[in-house]
Parts: structure tokens; sequence; C-alpha cells
């Protein structure tokens, strides 16, 4: 047996790119502040030393630069790693993703085999330029996958997968998390999740709460409080991946529950609440004893000011009274 040792969330993404890094000479990493500095959360810290600069490279203030040339080095047969310093400036690349990257293989038969990741999310008091979740704005793009770890080895294992895969994944890692969660992961064994498949937080038969990334850990504290206080059991399905949707999974919880919740960060209109609503409703309505409800982000950008920032996202207590009504229903 592999021996064990206590990583975080950070840790995990890190060793997932210096063991591919190791494995395969093809992959290289590019972005703002990666190298010498070893990036703005120290997650490339010592690559630059341990690589050399042809394969850690310190780029310009330009993310649309930074993308566009990790599409011309996957066309050419590289496995570039894009950081984004902050998820919120990938608006800048936008056009480099949805009309190259994403269309890639179906223009040209080449896929563009490359990962942007960047650090998401909020509760960190970084305000509406550095707190923002923006898995939405990519969601009706076809030839994009997205992911969205929440545990350590989700963390590994999904962007192991996702730096392997011949197509752009986004990989959304929520920053929050970073240093606070931690799990036991073995220290020579590789780790591969593969992209859309779901994984079953919770087991239970009353209720389903579908989530993803920061998110699950609140869900997770409202079910079990749910469970003490009320003895309802209440199924956590943590998605992991956004695109492909693992339908399937949520749809054969909901049939086993009859009730469904939905619980995201960002914000609410667009969300992707509304998409496996729509889903749900199309693929397994006649098992449903309740309305479908959903707890998310404000429509508002993201406050600076803690007592607001935390009004804004969803707390526990939002979804225990969101769970505990259609218990009730």
């Amino acid at each position: 047996m592999s021996e064990l040792r206590e990583t975080t969330y950070l840790e995990a993404i890190r060793d997932a790119m210096a063991e591919e890094m190791r494995r395969d000479d093809r992959v290289f990493i590019l972005g703002e502040d990666i190298g010498a500095y070893g990036g703005a959360f120290k997650i490339t810290e010592g690559f630059l030393d341990e690589f050399g600069a042809d394969r850690v490279i310190d780029t310009p203030i330009s993310e649309a630069a930074i993308v566009g040339a990790a599409i011309g080095a996957a066309h050419v047969g590289l496995r570039p790693i894009a950081e984004m310093q902050f998820i919120d400036f990938i608006a800048p690349a936008f056009d480099m993703i949805v009309n190259f990257a994403a269309k890639s293989r179906y223009r040209t038969g080449i896929g563009a085999g490359l990962v942007i990741r960047g650090p998401c999310g909020g509760g960190s008091r970084s305000g509406p330029f550095h707190s923002q979740n923006v898995e939405s704005y990519f969601a009706n793009v076809a030839g994009l996958k997205m992911v969205a770890p929440a545990t350590a080895r989700d963390a590994k294992g999904l962007l192991t997968a996702a730096i392997r895969d011949p197509d752009p994944v986004l990989y959304f890692e929520h920053k929050f998390l970073y240093r606070r969660v931690k799990e036991m992961l073995p220290i020579d064994e590789e780790i591969v999740v593969p992209l859309g498949v779901a994984r079953t937080h919770r087991e239970g038969s009353d209720l389903t709460i579908v989530t993803y990334g920061g998110m699950l850990y609140k869900t997770a504290e409202a079910a079990e409080a749910i469970a003490a206080e009320d003895g309802a059991e209440i199924e956590v399905i943590d998605l992991r991946s956004l695109r492909p949707l693992d339908t399937d999974a949520i749809v054969a919880s909901v049939r086993k529950t009859g009730r469904l919740l939905i619980v995201h960060e960002a914000a609410r209109f667009g969300g992707f609440a509304g998409e496996i609503t729509a889903q749900v409703s199309e693929q397994a309505f006649e098992w449903l004893d309740a309305p479908v409800r959903r707890v998310t982000a404000l429509d508002t950008p993201v406050p600076y000011a803690p007592a607001l920032e935390d009004y804004y996202l969803p707390q526990v207590d939002d979804i225990t009274a969101a769970a505990r009504w259609l218990l009730a229903y």
C-alpha cells in the first residue's frame, strides 16, 4: 500500500501538474508570475527550478495572448496548462476560448488539448473583480469541458484527467478551499478521476441536493444538521464535472428521493441550476413530489464588505431552510 500524506487542495493541484510534467515532457505551464514568483497563491513554487524556463513560462499580462499561445502549442502536439491568475480575468481570453479552442476539432479535426485553470469564488473578501464564478459564461459553448473539484482527491484526479484530455478543459479551483480542505492522499500512486462523472457525497432517501465546488461543504453541513434535528436523510451529489454533466446520476437520485434542491455559488439568473432543473423536468418529472428549488448567490456583483459578502453568498442556513421547505411540501 502506498504511503499516505496529508495533502491540501492547493497541494493536490500542484502535485497533479508536477507529476504530469515529469511523466510527459510535452506538458508545460504558462501564465503571469508563475515562474520566479511561484504564482499568486504559490501553486507553482519551485517549478522553475525543476523544469526550467522552457516549460514554466512567465507571460505578459495578456490573457488573450496566454490562451492564444496555448492553443497554438496544443495544435503542434504540446500539452499546455494556462493559468489565469484569477478566473475573473478569463474574460479577455473569451474570444480565444470560445471561437478558437472550443471549435478547433469541429473546424479542423484537430483538438486543442489544453487546460485553462484558475482560482474562482468568494468568501475571501476579494471584492467584485477577484471573487466571481464564471462557469455559466461558457455553459452554452459546444466543445468545452468544465470541471469544478471540491475535494483534494478530485482536485488532483480531475486535473490529471484534464491535462490528458485531447480537447480544451476549463478547470475551476475554488480559492477558499486552497488551504482549508485537506485529505490523506497516496504519495506515489496515480490518481485519475474521469471527466463527466458525478460523485455521491452523502447517501439519502428523502431529498436530493446537487452542488459542486465550494458549496459542497455548506451543503453537507446543512444535510447533517437536518439529519440530527429532523431525522430526514438528504442525498448530496457532488457534480465534479459541469460539462459533460452527469444527468444520469442526478436523475437516478431524484427518482429515489422525489425532491430536488440545487445549490451553487454563482448568481441565480442563467446559472447551472436552471439547466439542471430543465433536464430533470424533461427526464424525471413524474418522480418529483415537490417543485425544484435552488439556493444561489444574488444577482449582483460580489461585495467587498464582509457582512455584505456573507449576505450575498449562500449560507448553511439558506440551504437548511430551502431543504426543510421541500421536505415539508
